[in-house]
């Protein structure tokens, strides 16, 4: 049976340029060393991307953050492997967070089309927090059926605190309220790069106007900083001595699988109060979050003691057989933490995985009838636990409106270049105010 592998991997920047070949040697941790070829597919999660007012102000400013991400990736797969190249699929971001997919070159031409979305879910809807979604359309080669699959990729930040569990929830259904896909016909000088580029088209002759959320029919990933943590109050001067320990055995209560038994996304999605339907792989790795920044002994865990250790840093996924493993069409390879790196108070996390290509359908399936045994049966649409909201459209322009304004702020009163910005201004302003008095005095 035809298999697509995927790559999916998370990270916190905290708003820091990365060391792009310290993250290259370590970006395939998790994909395991009897994997021989490439990925298909890489995606990558980043929040916390870029200082606010870079973020906000978007464009150029980000540049120089994607770019490194693109050579972690370039410099990563020429270490172990001599022939595999990637191309950038999708690369788009909502404030602080951002999403890259890439596609290996000999097969990125059986991407039919590409989608985009994202929405704010911090203060007023901006983008401090928020998701940034990408919709891949995989042609089906001969003999796995007819026409293509839908890969959706979401990366996500959620609110943060201890206490904020609601919000987060509050997030998750914003997320499937408001980040919506649509498919219009164009014929954009940009689309016609992206199609060269990829040997296929972007959706030409798609339906304009039509909108999806981030439920349908195919596959979703949705990685990120969710944020959510292992209690709901802040750590207390004695709690300190409860902190996971490196060396500590499994049976020991200092092992970080006690700490895991408090994790509030776990007891979330087992009350069905958000992710519903999303799977996860089992976590056997300790807390992605909050280390020192800066800390570079991988043999120690300095975590900082004004938050508690928790698993911030996740990677979840929709299966579209809900028969059990017999059925799965989803196949985690490897889900693992990557090593601490200085520039973050995060471990970045990733899944290897190998799905199956099939057709799939929006409708009810009408082949209930098929044998159980049929693999080619088609994929249905899940149904989502929130409907569109139909103002998403207009409540983002009015995020991104503000986020401007936001943006062009803070990059005036916190960057080097705009504070040199508004000293010029400041100086030019007194000195057209000196020659207008004397020219008035004369």
């Amino acid at each position: 049976m035809d298999k697509l592998t995927l790559y999916i991997l998370t990270f916190n920047c905290a708003r820091n340029p990365v060391d792009i070949d310290l993250f290259a040697a370590h970006f395939f941790h998790a994909l395991p060393h009897t994997v021989t070829s490439a990925p298909d597919l890489i995606a990558l999660s980043l929040q916390e991307l870029a200082p606010i007012a870079y973020a906000f102000l978007g464009g150029s400013y980000l540049t120089p953050y994607f770019t490194s991400f693109r050579q972690v990736v370039d410099r990563a797969a020429a270490r172990r492997w001599e022939d595999a190249q990637y191309v950038t699929v999708s690369e788009d971001h909502v404030g602080m967070t951002g999403l890259m997919v890439f596609a290996r070159s000999d097969v990125a031409g059986r991407i039919a089309s590409v989608q985009t979305a994202g929405v704010g879910l911090g203060l007023q809807q901006m983008g401090n927090k928020g998701a940034v979604g990408a919709r891949l359309g995989w042609s089906l080669e001969s003999g796995t059926g007819t026409g293509t699959v839908p890969l959706t990729f979401v990366a996500a930040h959620l609110a943060p605190a201890e206490d904020a569990v609601e919000r987060r929830n509050e997030d998750w259904r914003g997320i499937v309220e408001r980040l919506v896909f649509t498919t219009t016909t164009t014929n954009h000088e940009e689309d016609s790069e992206r199609a060269a580029l990829l040997g296929s088209s972007t959706g030409e002759g798609d339906r304009e106007g039509e909108a999806e959320g981030v439920f349908t029919a195919g596959y979703l990933f949705l990685a990120g900083d969710l944020n959510y943590r292992t209690s709901n109050t802040l750590p207390q001067t004695a709690d300190f001595a409860r902190f996971p320990q490196l060396d500590a055995d499994e049976s020991s209560p200092l092992h970080y699988s006690r700490l895991l038994r408090d994790d509030q996304l776990t007891r979330e999605r087992e009350k069905d109060r958000c992710f519903q339907g999303l799977t996860e792989a089992p976590i056997s790795f300790p807390p992605t979050y909050k280390y020192k920044l800066g800390a570079r002994d991988p043999r120690q865990w300095k975590f900082v003691h004004s938050r508690w250790p928790s698993w911030c840093d996740r990677i979840l996924y929709l299966d579209p057989s809900a028969g059990g493993p017999a059925t799965a069409t989803v196949t985690p390879c490897r889900y693992d933490v990557l090593p601490l790196f200085p520039t973050s108070d995060h471990r970045a996390v990733a899944l290897a995985a190998a799905v199956v290509l099939r057709s799939v359908q929006a409708g009810p399936s009408d082949s209930e009838s098929a044998p159980a045994t049929d693999v080619q049966q088609p994929q249905q649409q899940p149904a989502a636990p929130f409907p569109i909201d139909r103002d998403w459209k207009r409540k983002r322009e009015e995020a991104r409106r503000k986020e401007l304004v936001v943006g062009g702020l803070a990059y005036l009163g916190l960057t080097w270049e705009g504070r040199r910005i508004l000293v010029g201004m400041v100086i030019g302003g007194l000195g057209a105010w000196f020659v207008l008095r004397s020219m008035l005095s004369v």
